[in-house]
């Protein structure tokens, strides 16, 4: 079996991952980046909206941490808020040095800013609506020309490695070749993005199953948070557009929420009408799609003149056109999805977890930012200051050498399955579970009958893990099911409906907030 080894191992190639390897090659520090499919394929490179910072004059510091603080209805560790917010311009700062092609007003020269749900201020500098694209592409250029990084595509890590209780590498499974490597790392950066393909609906590409946190678990990792996962409200209701968003800047820039008959409904449940937080414009169109038995609602920006929503919106608009749908002429039809984990690993402000040598950063990672619900734009934020965090951690760290090879990956007493089906019939039963009972709207009971269902589950892909060789599908419904079972244990503890949790059987707030965390074994 091929053993790798390198100074820093990061599962991950999206903004997480590649800020830390570009941050750690700035510090001449070698380090192997490993994708699970291609560099490009993760969360990343499929964001619209953009990124939140203090870039105005009229903006401020304090102003960016409250928008954050409330929007993440007292769950946010306030430390970690200013330690992002405060690091926000010198990121973006970072970005545009290295050529990351944002928008400029025409006129005036610079940054075109645009506003969000739950900001206060216009701090949303973007690349048009792909900003995800351009940072992704940008700095996977510069990963590709540095002499310090290794990229390596195809590979799904399987497993962690533990020597002498310190993180010290991972199995990874090689696509093509089919074979088992072992990667290992003086350090190991999971920055393998969120877990929303637990849900049947999401709006994330395929991979995003958890396999970080999974992992973190297995090795002995705490996590908190996990049942704070975000639906976005505006994903694209269309047989042919799985997985495509409305960016929440549609509605930034004056974009309507209205049932089938035209009417507005959002002024009824909160007085920020559009621009509430996703949490709040979720449970309302999921509110209105069962109360008058919808399939979906509409996302009308229509209003607005052709060429201002073409100049702000080209993919979008784009996309809609290749499906039959022109914005400038009709609302477009939209319904809530899976978007984004906000728990993870528990990590401090460096990205550093509970298992010594192992980092977490990006959705994978729980730092204290979200709360109980992410404010829009946040993410790649966290992103950026999180994986230079973590980059400056491991490079004023001495990590110990490893004395001897990492033990090799053992399938002698495996076979090939002649049973593929289960893998299938096994992720589409969590995926239905998960949606019908813990999604947007939780009860007891329904909580309840997921945690029997995913107990059940788990057994019986822990027998069929041992008892055969692995494939990739295999990997992440394992990981899957371990990321069920996390969010649904998380939910039944929480004695009350914050945030992006709401359970109708505890609809008050408790009177303190506090952080859901679970350590293995405890």
């Amino acid at each position: 079996m091929m053993q790798h080894h390198s100074r820093v191992l990061i599962i991950g190639s999206g903004a997480a991952g590649l800020t830390a390897a570009l941050r750690l090659a700035e510090a001449d520090i070698e380090s192997t980046v490993i994708a699970k499919g291609s560099l490009e394929q993760g969360s990343t490179y499929h964001a619209q909206g953009g990124i939140s910072a203090v870039l105005s004059a009229r903006d401020s510091i304090d102003s960016h941490v409250q928008d954050t603080l409330v929007a993440g209805a007292g769950l946010c560790d306030e430390r970690a808020v200013r330690f992002t917010v405060e690091r926000g311009p010198h990121a973006i700062g970072w970005l545009v040095e290295r050529g990351v092609p944002f928008t400029r007003r025409p006129q005036e020269g610079d940054f075109h800013l645009t506003r969000e749900g739950g900001h206060s201020h216009r701090r949303i500098i973007h690349a048009a609506d792909a900003t995800g694209r351009a940072v992704e592409t940008t700095l996977l250029s510069l990963a590709q020309a540095s002499p310090h990084i290794e990229l390596l595509t195809d590979r799904v890590a399987v497993d962690l490695i533990k020597v002498d209780g310190r993180c010290a590498g991972a199995y990874v499974l090689n696509r093509s070749t089919q074979q088992v490597e072992t990667l290992a790392g003086r350090a190991v950066v999971l920055a393998t993005g969120g877990a929303n393909l637990a849900y049947m609906y999401s709006s994330n590409p395929t991979g995003a199953s958890g396999d970080g946190i999974a992992m973190a678990w297995r090795a002995g990792g705490a996590v908190a948070n996990m049942e704070f996962m975000q639906f976005h409200p505006t994903c694209l209701y269309h047989p042919q557009a799985h997985a495509f968003l409305i960016s929440e800047a549609v509605r930034g820039e004056g974009g309507l929420l209205k049932l089938p008959n035209g009417e507005r409904f959002m002024p009824r449940f909160d007085e920020r009408a559009e621009l509430a937080p996703r949490d709040v414009v979720a449970r309302a169109i999921d509110h209105e799609m069962k109360r008058l038995g919808l399939d979906h609602v509409y996302l009308d920006i229509s209003h607005k003149p052709a060429e201002f929503i073409r100049e702000h919106f080209p993919t979008i608009h784009a996309r809609c056109l290749e499906l039959g749908l022109n914005m400038s002429k009709e609302a477009l039809p939209v319904v809530p999805a899976a978007h984004y984990t906000c728990g993870g690993v528990h990590t401090d402000l460096n990205g550093a977890s509970s298992v010594p040598g192992l980092y977490a950063i990006g959705e994978t990672a729980y730092t204290g930012l979200h709360g109980a619900n992410r404010m829009a734009s946040n993410s790649l934020l966290e992103c950026l200051v999180f994986a230079q965090a973590a980059a400056d951690h491991i490079a004023q760290s001495d990590a110990p050498q490893l004395a001897s090879p990492l033990p090799a990956w053992d399938e002698s007493r495996v076979t090939d399955s002649d049973e593929e089906i289960v893998v299938a019939h096994n992720w589409r039963e969590i995926r239905r579970f998960m949606w019908n009972y813990v999604g947007i709207v939780r009860t007891n009971k329904r909580l309840e009958r997921a945690a029997h269902r995913i107990e059940m589950l788990q057994q019986e892909i822990d027998e069929y893990y041992g008892n055969f060789r692995i494939t990739p599908g295999l990997i992440e419904l394992r990981n899957l099911a371990v990321v069920a079972a996390l969010i649904i244990r998380s939910a039944r503890s929480r004695k009350e409906s914050r945030g992006l949790h709401f359970n109708r059987d505890y609809p008050d707030l408790l009177p303190t907030a506090a952080p859901t965390v679970l350590t293995p074994g405890a």
